[in-house]
């Protein structure tokens, strides 16, 4: 199992045990309710067909978790020992599947499978199951809710100052760049309970780079929440983001799609930054934008009462700070983006189109490269889990000079050996000259 693939396990692990890991609060029953629900519900397990997941499994990786002080690495799944043999549907069975269930689309789970058997379309002593069926249509979209029902929805507010974080993209004004105009987009990262906005600022780009710089940002100003709540967006459904967010104890959690009444609280943010900044805002730069957005948030939004809590998002943050976690000191080291590489013969590695000179004790090994945007600050190489320091650009001139480690041999057992020994580039002790 490749180490992506595990990060991806126990991330998903991660989000199964948050709200159960570290919490002195529960009041009695509550763990074992939680662990009933838990047991109840069907899952998307990453790289595996079932669906349901036991009380003594999620309390083994609460365990594991808890002991290991908060380390994501803990809930690493073992190395297996039957890689290499198949534990999913081949590829036909998959496509006869999707195909007969585009032909029925009203059909049963189980009518479904019947139908297979029916027509011999299950070969090679296949055994197919309900669980494994529903987990396939499900990732392709081809489970569809019962006409006529009637979703039962209801409002919520978080219990405490980061219990919950909302977050989203707003599309902005065109801002000036030079001779050019380019779109502008707003990222903001909102207190449930309070109103306070973490952190906010207009960015030229919504991509994953962007929204990273926001958080990063919003957890230095106002400490880590226990979840972080956002659409399906591309960068929100990026595994650097899941993975950041489960390292530092975040629970990631996504709204279905189509469903934009649980973020009812930035939307209506949202509505009031385009009517209270955007509307006045006649154009200009970047910079301009994000001081009048500042200046706004800063001395009239965190100020002034919320309706709908009858504080100022301020006062109601501020009231109840004893809870709030601090960001760690190596806060920056969680948002460092993961690079595998191999060491080649000549200890060079190659990391966005760049050349790295690795240790000399590295050399064809299977390495981990960490390292920030932008692309040319310090790489940090990682083998099996120890850090080997920071790798340096390799300069071709500087190692025209360097002189080489090797094998030291006696001088008795040189002048034995009949083979053409070669000599220095400028004397026969290899001794470098100026």
């Amino acid at each position: 199992m490749t180490e992506e693939e595990k990060k991806e396990i126990a991330t998903f692990r991660f989000g199964v045990i948050h709200d159960l890991a570290n919490r002195t609060d529960l009041a009695h029953g509550e763990q074992e309710r939680l662990l009933r629900a838990k047991s109840h519900q069907r899952w998307n397990i990453p790289h595996s067909n079932r669906t349901r997941l036991g009380r003594s499994t999620i309390l083994r990786w609460l365990g594991r978790y808890e002991t290991s002080n908060g380390k994501i690495e803990s809930l690493y799944p073992p190395d297996r020992g039957d890689r290499g043999k198949s534990r999913v549907l081949d590829e036909e069975t998959i496509m006869t599947l999707l195909r007969l269930r585009e032909e029925f689309p009203r059909l049963t789970i189980n009518a479904l499978i019947a139908k297979m058997e029916e027509r011999h379309l299950v070969g090679g002593g296949m055994r197919l199951t309900g669980s494994t069926v529903y987990r396939l249509l499900r990732q392709h979209g081809l489970i569809k809710p019962e006409p006529g029902a009637v979703e039962d929805r209801r409002k919520f507010e978080a219990e405490l100052p980061n219990d919950i974080w909302q977050s989203d993209v707003l599309h902005g004004p065109m801002v000036k760049v030079g001779d050019k105009l380019r779109k502008s987009y707003l990222v903001a990262v909102l207190d449930d309970h309070s109103r306070l906005v973490a952190h906010g600022e207009f960015y030229l780009s919504e991509r994953l780079e962007s929204y990273l710089d926001a958080f990063q940002k919003a957890l230095l100003k106002r400490g880590l929440p226990r979840k972080l709540y956002v659409d399906n967006g591309a960068a929100f459904r990026s595994r650097h983001l899941e993975y950041t967010c489960a390292s530092l104890g975040i629970a990631l959690i996504h709204s279905r799609p189509y469903k934009p009444q649980g973020r009812g609280k930035i939307e209506r943010l949202f509505r009031t930054v385009r009517e209270e900044v955007l509307s006045g805002f006649e154009g200009g730069s970047l910079e301009q934008l994000n001081t009048v957005f500042a200046k706004w948030l800063q001395e009239i939004y965190h100020q002034r009462k919320h309706h709908a809590t009858g504080q100022s998002p301020f006062a109601r943050f501020t009231a109840r700070m004893q809870c709030l976690r601090t960001a760690p000191a190596n806060l920056s080291d969680h948002f460092r983006k993961t690079a595998r590489r191999r060491v080649a013969k000549d200890r060079t590695l190659i990391l966005n189109g760049r050349l790295y000179e690795a240790p000399l004790s590295l050399i064809g090994k299977a390495v981990e490269l960490l390292y920030h945007e932008p692309r040319d600050g310090p790489v940090e190489i990682v083998c099996q889990g120890t850090s080997y320091g920071f790798v340096n650009p390799v300069d071709l001139h500087v190692n025209c000079r360097v002189k080489r480690e090797r094998e030291r041999t006696t001088l008795s057992d040189s002048g034995r050996s009949g083979r053409y020994q070669g000599g220095g580039l400028w004397s026969g002790r290899g001794e470098e000259r100026p």
